[in-house]
């Protein structure tokens, strides 16, 4: 699901930075990025993203992010981690898969990425998480319960709480 067609993105004010290659949402502590199909997120490009982030938020910023995956895209996650040093202020990541091979790749770039980085099935999840995310300890607070499904405009969260 897209963000600009949840409930959250309705009820929040964000600043949209739209680039060639993807749109990026940014809220007062986290950011949502819905990159284009088909592309590839060279060091180029993820600098180019790291570069507006940090000048959006401040270069002692801390916050996380939500790859929210709606289209597929190749990247290269060792590149985080050089990208990572030269701008530090990315604390966590979630990605958001919508198919099992999306989720089997995502577990790969876990394991390689050297930031906090968390699998989610559904955006509602991962906004609940972020906005809970505990900046400061850089833990969750609140490790995605889905009692508020005011996040979505489906009934996907309270459908997956009875499961």
């Amino acid at each position: 699901m897209r963000l600009e067609l949840t409930r959250y993105y309705k009820e929040n004010s964000s600043y949209k930075l739209k680039l060639s290659f993807g749109t990026f949402y940014l809220f007062s502590k986290f950011y949502v990025a819905e990159i284009n199909e088909g592309v590839h997120l060279s060091y180029n490009k993820l600098k180019v993203i790291f570069q507006e982030i940090t000048d959006f938020y401040g270069k002692n910023a801390k916050i996380v992010c939500i790859a929210n995956r709606v289209n597929t895209y190749s990247t290269e996650p060792i590149v985080f981690n050089i990208l990572d040093d030269e701008f530090p202020i990315l604390k966590a990541s979630a990605f958001v898969t919508y198919s099992d091979k999306a989720f089997k790749v995502s577990t790969l770039e876990k394991i390689i990425i050297k930031n906090n980085v968390l699998r989610f099935r559904s955006l509602a999840e991962a906004l609940h998480w972020a906005t809970n995310y505990d900046l400061k300890s850089s833990k969750s607070n609140d490790f995605p319960s889905l009692d508020n499904n005011t996040l979505s405009n489906t009934d996907e969260a309270s459908s997956r709480k009875s499961s």
